[in-house]
């Protein structure tokens, strides 16, 4: 064999040597805490587990069905889930969980009846609502917001599916959803809705909860034939429990940030999940494990 030839192979053998991925120890089960049926949250975590059984062959993912933010952060607390989804205002203490980066942002989304006379936020006052399922990021953001604006109405909790159906019959009034756009409960409603603009109630929470809301518009056409909406946005975190470890957390990274095309199935809102603003956490602190990747990509 000629010196040049050994050489080469030499070269092709060391090369793939240090391409040999490092033996993780992952768990046997990884529970990721998702969301409520008509919720982004449980579409991306279903996707984004299906991704991670790929990444983690011994690992049995397993996507749990959820009321969302509240719920979720509570299963990560008791190590009950090892990766949850969460809006970032319900989070009380940054520093007790961990970010495995920023994903989208939600959307409040306020749906009536299209021939309702609700036309601004305080018309909800003595009306059915739903403000989602018990637990969810919907119902700590909408309780806020009731009890910020004085605002009393007939409030019921369930999930966001269950709303759709019962504002397309006429049996409640409102549906709130903090959720990310378009949502299935609300393109459900196939434009027999109209969405509240809530500009003024935006900028006042901006201005008193310093950091988790933004004032932002949902765009024109996001629901078929429906006008753009003013409202605030909320954005969503993937977490990680702190116990976990950062070999497995980089490969969830790495995962999130890499196969986004898969994990978003389509959704314009989710799709804007990118390396940018994956690290535009808040006060949360990346986990270790992010962290590492994060710089690696930045070599």
């Amino acid at each position: 064999m000629s010196l040049s030839r050994r050489t080469l192979l030499l070269g092709a053998a060391l090369g793939l040597a240090g391409c040999t991925p490092r033996k993780v120890d992952a768990p046997r089960e990884l529970v990721l805490a998702t969301g409520p049926d008509g919720a982004v949250f449980r579409e991306v975590g279903g996707a984004l587990a299906e991704a991670l059984a790929e990444q983690l062959p011994g690992t049995k993912v397993v996507p749990l069905p959820t009321a969302a933010s509240v719920e979720n952060l509570k299963l990560l607390a008791s190590g009950k889930a090892q990766l949850a989804l969460s809006s970032l205002d319900p989070i009380d203490d940054p520093r007790s969980v961990r970010a495995v980066g920023r994903l989208y942002d939600s959307f409040m989304q306020i749906a009536v009846p299209a021939g309702s006379p609700i036309a601004k936020f305080r018309d909800l006052a003595g009306k059915r609502i739903s403000l989602g399922p018990k637990g969810s990021g919907t119902e700590f953001t909408g309780t806020r917001m009731l009890n910020h604006f004085g605002v009393s109405a007939m409030v019921e909790l369930m999930a966001h599916a269950e709303a759709s159906r019962r504002v397309a019959e006429g049996s409640l009034d409102a549906m709130l959803a903090l959720t990310g756009i378009p949502t299935p409960a609300i393109t459900g409603l196939r434009g027999n809705v109209k969405l509240v603009d809530i500009p003024d109630e935006a900028a006042a929470f901006a201005d008193t909860f310093h950091g988790p809301y933004i004032p932002a518009t949902i765009p024109a056409k996001t629901y078929d034939a429906l006008p753009s909406n003013k409202t605030f946005a909320v954005p969503n975190l993937l977490l990680a429990h702190e116990s976990l470890s950062a070999d497995v957390v980089e490969i969830v990274t790495r995962t999130v940030f890499t196969e986004t095309a898969r994990i978003v199935g389509g959704h314009p809102e989710a799709a804007r999940i990118n390396v940018r603003t994956g690290i535009a956490t808040g006060m949360v602190p990346l986990h270790d494990g992010a962290a590492r990747w994060f710089r690696s990509v930045k070599r």
